[in-house]
């Protein structure tokens, strides 16, 4: 006797109608994004994409030009270490204000929390972009943008890690006569340092990632000499630079881990708070801060000087009021949809490959392959995937999935060796094949975890997705780069305003859909 498939899978139905109704919802935004996989295999194409590659070997290995790449790298950790220290100076007044820890009614503050939106709302190769305009080509645009957008994401983590500990020691101290800001210091403060010292530690990580990206608008750095090179088109530079990045990169990770495995380490001196070694960590950041700001020859002084303050001043009015004529906001309206296509599709792409190479039986002989599809920046990945076909959004869905393949491959691998071993185990005892253990048993476990990461990570794409026209992949991104090099302030004002409210959007759409999958 046959059995009918819903009596064999209960949820058969409920499935393809899930399964249909993606495919309606995502059609228009394939359309948008212009996916046409034929175009990677045309024949010119390809022609182009091998000369180029094959332009690559051998890398530039010349005593003049290794003299240059060795000080861009060093002016990259420099920009990140001197941008995460205007963060951190940023981030720590704000997250005081934003915050209701240590308040004797926890109310938030709308002002503040407002202002961090919009700090981390517009990404940060938009805001060296502006700040190219005013200080001119150099580490100073870079420095201050990373200083405003991390400020704001370090502000608003800092001031949600204080919400989350246990209120009842500062709560002690706000009854006994102390302030708040006492009480937030030898209250909160001594429960939520390694977590607030670790999320601090992997920010800086990014931020080298981010100065980089930020050189390709002339913020200074390595980007800046990727930037030149892909221009001019020699290839033995670049490859020479990529090399470096990925090393950097790797170096990076490598002392993040390290630097927050130490944090994690209870002091061997338990008579000491902190320990010789926190303290020689301490010393060792003061001195790293201020020797990157005498390597990019900036001071603070230059940063908030009257002069600096009257010329961004008068550079930001110059964008107000936006341009909201019909015919223009139709074009950012365009745009919009183009960005929300290139994020959803690109991350899409990602995630299924990202699943396949997390899979244990490849995730071995595939691993290097993730570590080295996410050390190359995304802006990096348009400009080559623009030559393999063609200027357009295809190149930015094509760039978001390369890196974020190799993003959440590796959160991937780590959510299913987390997973609960005991349903995959049991279908194999019962017989089945290890792909329906793995497919019934394995990722319904991960699922959650899996959802989550991508969700989060499509917040960050959209930002992404948002820039990447900048080297000619589409979305808002184009349109800012053009009205900006056209001096057509106004116009990238609404541009940039779209940003915001698409950022601001697609936060709210993630967060809603991660409450209800719980």
């Amino acid at each position: 006797m046959l059995l009918n498939p819903a009596d064999r899978d209960p949820a058969a139905r409920t499935r393809l109608i899930g399964a249909l109704a993606t495919l309606v919802i995502l059609w228009p935004l394939f359309q948008a994004a212009e996916v046409k996989p034929g175009v990677l295999f045309d024949s010119g194409n390809l022609k182009v994409i091998g000369n180029f590659l094959a332009g690559f070997l051998p890398p530039e290995t010349g005593a003049e030009f290794m003299g240059y790449l060795a000080k861009a790298t060093l002016e990259t950790l420099a920009i990140a270490t001197a941008g995460m220290a205007l963060a951190f100076l940023i981030a720590v007044p704000m997250g005081y204000l934003a915050t209701g820890a240590g308040r004797e009614k926890a109310t938030l503050n709308p002002v503040t929390r407002s202002l961090l939106t919009i700090l981390r709302g517009i990404p940060e190769l938009v805001w060296a972009l502006i700040f190219v305009r005013v200080f001119g080509l150099g580490p100073a645009a870079g420095v201050l943008a990373l200083g405003l957008t991390y400020g704001g994401m370090l502000a608003k983590v800092y001031a949600e890690i204080l919400e989350s500990v246990d209120a009842a020691p500062a709560r002690a101290l706000r009854h006994n006569g102390a302030g708040r800001p006492l009480a937030i210091l030898y209250g909160l403060i001594p429960q939520a340092s390694k977590e607030l010292a670790s999320y601090t530690v992997y920010r800086w990580e990014c931020a080298i990632r981010a100065s980089v990206v930020m050189g390709f608008v002339g913020a200074g750095g390595l980007g800046q000499l990727m930037d030149q090179a892909m221009k001019m088109l020699n290839g033995g530079e670049a490859a020479t630079i990529l090399l470096t990045f990925m090393v950097l990169v790797f170096a990076a990770d490598g002392f993040s881990g390290w630097l927050r495995r130490a944090l994690d380490t209870p002091p061997a001196n338990h008579a000491s708070p902190f320990g010789w070694r926190s303290i020689g960590l301490l010393v060792t950041l003061i001195v790293a801060i201020f020797a990157s700001f005498r390597l990019l020859d900036i001071g603070f002084g230059e940063l908030f000087s009257a002069e600096a303050a009257h010329s961004i001043g008068e550079f930001i009015a110059g964008f107000f009021p936006p341009d909201l004529s019909a015919d223009w906001l139709a074009k950012v309206g365009k745009g919009i949809w183009e960005t929300l296509a290139i994020s959803v599709v690109g991350t899409l792409l990602a995630a299924i490959a990202g699943l396949l190479l997390a899979l244990p039986k490849w995730r071995a002989p595939f691993s290097f392959l993730l570590n080295t599809l996410r050390s190359v920046p995304e802006l990096v990945w348009a400009t080559i995937t623009a030559l393999a076909v063609g200027l357009g959004p295809f190149a930015g869905v094509l760039a978001l999935a390369l890196h974020t393949a190799g993003v959440l491959g590796r959160l991937y691998a780590e959510a299913l060796d987390n997973a609960p071993p005991t349903p995959g185990n049991a279908l194999r005892l019962t017989g089945a094949p290890g792909g329906l253990a793995f497919l019934y048993g394995t990722l319904p476990g991960a699922a959650p975890q899996l959802i989550a990461y991508t969700l989060y990570r499509w917040e960050m794409n959209i930002r992404m997705a948002a820039i990447l026209g900048f080297v000619g992949a589409g979305g808002l991104g184009q349109l800012l780069y053009f009205e900006l090099s056209l001096f057509h302030h106004a116009q990238a004002s609404t541009v940039i305003i779209a940003m915001l409210l698409l950022s601001i959007a697609v936060d709210q759409a993630s967060a809603w859909l991660r409450q209800r999958m719980r």
